[in-house]
């Protein structure tokens, strides 16, 4: 038996469910990229409003790949758990503000219809870096990718996430229809700019006038997101299900910690985002770049030369002293690159992300970590050595970390267990390192592939970290930090 609208009430007393009802949610929100990430935490906060009685912000939740979601939600009525575990203790809670589920590449006119509702207010998204199509060193559309191209021809199935949107808006404006918040919730710098940059781009391409609509009535407020979620796995839904009696297959895991901070730029009616934890500000960046430097840096960091080490997760690597070490030495060097807001208590916030790294309730895998890596190391280790070396700073830690990644590529742990690299620029990360044994070469063209360049002085650093940690291995090479 499933979980569903009609066996609520057979849950066990301890699992908090819709209070609300749910018969007259309307739905306010469309959230592009319907994963485990949207559904544990901007999706709470949506549950939050609906339960203090404004009952405007259902989710239509837009699937960009595979039905799967859809089909692990719809039989459920929308319905899914969040667990929330940290050690020992256990918090189970039912979420009911999703109404629909779509799958862009089956109807892309149902989520362009569903943009274009006027009881939308609000359009949210976590697809991912790779995602929003853009061109890494320029900032610009992907013009070579196959998608792009088709959506800039026509517009009449969109492909892409800007295809998608401008598509919606283009229905908005001719419906006559008023102004409307978009929310990125990605982990790129600056993701609000990025999107309504991408978005015009696609907008200019078809019709100047919409492009000018959207610049004046759209608002794409920068964003930072922050929960631990792991993936789900059989034995978590099994478990869950012994619990609650019936089976989840939708359920997600995360940490208690949820931190969502919004640039107060909205167009149009909105939740009071405050109310339920929010934190409002003129100024993301400076929250962003802690975020990304600190928790994001770390954990790539981690992800790297634990699975060298075949750790398979981040309570096992920090378990280490000298795994420990090393985290606090890369978070000495990436602090120096921050400006942090006067809330924002470094050492505290330092010692708040080695215990949730610690929790091993979540089971985080190092190699979900490790995906998409040449997504997430410019904002992540690659910006903050850049900084550091235009202040003549030594980067020894946060190059270990790169060199982490670039002996990932070899495809093979120290133990000698291989594995595939999963990228989306996973072939020509394959290419760049193929047909050479130089070490230098290789650094040159893979970091070449994220529009990073190097000085003599730290590719010599690069070039040594890779060849010591082909030679000792990834735990010898931490072992270095023990203090």
């Amino acid at each position: 038996m499933r979980l569903s609208q009609a066996t609520l009430d057979r849950l066990p007393a301890r699992v908090v469910r819709p209070a609300y009802d749910r018969a007259s949610v309307r739905p306010g929100v469309v959230h592009l990229g319907i994963g485990a990430f949207h559904r544990a935490h901007q999706a709470t906060i949506f549950e939050a409003a609906l339960a203090s009685g404004d009952l405007r912000w259902g989710i239509i939740g837009v699937s960009l790949r595979s039905p799967q979601v859809r089909d692990q939600l719809v039989p459920q009525d929308g319905l899914y758990t969040v667990v929330e575990r940290d050690g020992s203790d256990e918090r189970l809670q039912v979420i009911g503000a999703i109404v629909d589920v779509l799958v862009g590449p089956d109807d892309p006119s149902a989520v362009v219809a569903a943009i274009a509702s006027p009881e939308t207010h609000l359009v949210t998204l976590t697809v991912t870096e790779k995602g929003y199509k853009l061109d890494r060193a320029t900032g610009s559309l992907q013009a070579g990718d196959p998608d792009i191209v088709q959506d800039l021809a026509s517009l009449d199935r969109p492909r892409t996430v800007p295809g998608l949107l401008v598509a919606g808006f283009a229905a908005r404006r001719a419906a006559g229809l008023g102004p409307l918040t978009v929310m990125s919730c990605d982990n790129l710098p600056h993701n609000g700019t990025l999107l309504r940059s991408a978005v015009l781009a696609m907008a200019q391409a078809h019709d100047p006038a919409l492009a000018a609509w959207i610049a004046a009535e759209v608002a794409f407020p920068q964003t930072m997101v922050d929960r631990i979620v792991p993936a789900t796995t059989d034995d978590d839904i099994a478990r869950l299900g012994q619990t609650l009696g019936v089976t989840d297959q939708a359920m997600v895991k995360a940490e208690p910690f949820l931190q969502w901070v919004v640039e107060d730029k909205f167009a149009g009616a909105r939740p009071d985002l405050a109310a339920f934890g929010v934190q409002l500000t003129d100024a993301v960046a400076p929250w962003e770049d802690a975020k990304l430097r600190l928790l994001n840096g770390a954990h790539s960091a981690i992800a790297y030369l634990g699975g060298l080490a075949g750790l398979d997760f981040v309570h096992e690597v920090v378990a280490i002293p000298a795994a420990r070490a090393f985290v606090e030495a890369l978070w000495d060097e990436s602090a120096t690159t921050l400006d942090p807001p006067a809330a924002l208590d470094l050492t505290a916030y330092r010692a708040a992300l080695m215990a949730r790294f610690a929790n091993a309730a979540l089971q985080h895998r190092t190699r979900q970590i490790a995906m998409d890596g040449s997504q997430k190391l410019p904002q992540r280790l690659l910006a903050p050595i850049a900084e550091r070396r235009a202040k003549g700073l030594a980067v020894d830690t946060l190059a270990l970390a790169v060199a982490a990644w670039i002996r990932w590529q070899s495809g093979q742990t120290d133990l000698g267990e291989a594995f595939a690299i999963d990228d989306p620029i996973a072939d020509r990360l394959a290419s760049a390192v193929a047909g050479t044994a130089d070490t230098g070469a290789r650094v040159d063209a893979l970091l070449g592939l994220l529009g990073f360049t190097t000085d003599a002085d730290l590719r010599a650093t690069l070039v040594a970290a890779v060849d010591q940690l082909a030679q000792v291995g990834a735990l010898a090479m931490l072992e270095r930090y023990r203090r």
